[in-house]
């Protein structure tokens, strides 16, 4: 028979239990909880960083500090959190999440944006999406559209709660292949003010259709999808995942091809590889290597793009007006396209800035290029 009165006694255990303490240089937050499992719990901030293992140039005057927050599918996000240039606890900030690219840690491009911002005078986290990087995911180096999605809001979630941050100003930074999941975030998402997005890659076209849309034939994505069909029986029978690429290249006689190494990039490039994998392997395998990147010295689980094929970015970019977007681009970055045609589908408010000069991993890390300028003015802006 039901006990109410000791039903009653459980349930306000469990919510005590349940309760969250966000730790920060303001003190302590105590956020609302519930009696289940939910993206409001078990979000906690580090007193000490930790190795610092950032491969950008680290300005010592922004404190930093490790992050870790709950996304709605239980899998727990890590990220830098980055405080404003004289951090005042007794203050109400502006907030930005920042993530990317596809296959980086927040060791590289992201924190470079977070750090920029928080100068600026921003709370600002950068964070390893879900299966990547310090995040946590029982499965390493699954790239997921929908959870990809789902780690910017659960980002919001944590930072939102902070006593130090306005919730009511709080913004997105995509950066490359997360710029897709960033979008579709802010969407639906309409906590998100305004959002920005630098070297976009629509990851859903890029692995489904390839480079502008030219490289599989109706007939080629049938050899991929037969290549993936046999890679998840392979997976099956070992118990764990095999390396591959997210964009799945066939050889001469249509067949699939996996990384010789177990990794996306060789240690040596071959003489004459063409300009977007040298610019690539330049940034990951050289001046920016991480060892936990992907990218750089990893593979994605061959299995990536099954989610992919099936679930476009964007679909709905007209609902996002009339909050505002940003596209970045560079004029000699071979992924141009994808910022403009985006633009080309957005209502408005929308801004596209074309920077002069710049190649797609010039906005990774090039000071001279990234238009932080503009970006500190837009979020200024829109997050006021």
């Amino acid at each position: 028979m039901f006990n109410f009165k000791k039903s009653k006694a459980i349930l306000a255990a469990a919510a005590l239990l349940g309760g969250m303490m966000i730790m920060g240089n303001g003190g302590e937050v105590s956020a609302a909880t519930n009696i289940q499992a939910s993206a409001m719990k078990n979000s906690s901030i580090d007193k000490n960083f930790g190795k610092d293992t950032r491969v950008f140039q680290i300005d010592k005057s922004i404190q930093v500090k490790k992050v870790h927050f709950q996304n709605r599918y239980g899998v727990m996000v890590t990220g830098d959190m980055y405080l404003p240039k004289n951090f005042n606890a007794n203050k109400k900030y502006a907030a930005i999440v920042v993530s990317g690219a596809f296959g980086a840690v927040k060791e590289q491009h992201s924190g470079l944006y977070a750090q920029e911002m928080a100068k600026n005078g921003f709370v600002a986290v950068a964070f390893d999406p879900s299966f990547t990087g310090e995040s946590g995911g029982n499965v390493r180096n699954v790239a997921s559209p929908d959870i990809f999605t789902e780690d910017f809001s659960a980002a919001l979630d944590f930072v939102g709660l902070l006593p130090y941050v306005d919730k009511d100003r709080l913004g997105i930074i995509g950066i490359c292949g997360l710029s897709g999941p960033a979008i579709t975030a802010s969407i639906n998402d309409v906590r998100v003010k305004a959002v920005a997005v630098s070297a976009m890659y629509d990851m859903v076209d890029s692995i489904r259709n390839h480079y502008q849309g030219d490289y599989y034939t109706p007939e080629q994505r049938e050899a991929v999808k037969k290549y993936l069909a046999e890679t998840r029986w392979e997976e099956a029978k070992l118990g764990h995942s095999v390396p591959g690429y997210h964009e799945v290249p066939l050889d001469e006689k249509g067949n699939a091809v996996k990384p010789a190494t177990g990794k996306l990039f060789p240690e040596v490039l071959p003489a004459g590889a063409d300009p977007v994998t040298t610019e690539f392997f330049n940034y990951y395998c050289k001046r920016a290597f991480h060892s936990r990147s992907i990218n750089s010295n990893g593979a994605w689980s061959s299995t990536t793009p099954y989610g992919f094929f099936n679930f476009p970015f964007d679909t709905h970019v007209e609902e996002l007006s009339p909050r505002p977007i940003m596209l970045i681009t560079g004029d000699k970055a071979h992924s141009r396209y994808h910022s403009e045609n985006l633009y080309a589908q957005a209502k408005g408010p929308k801004e596209l800035v074309v920077v002069p000069g710049a190649t797609h991993t010039d906005l990774y890390d090039n000071m001279s290029k990234i238009p932080f300028d503009k970006l500190v003015a837009y979020f200024n802006k829109y997050l006021k």
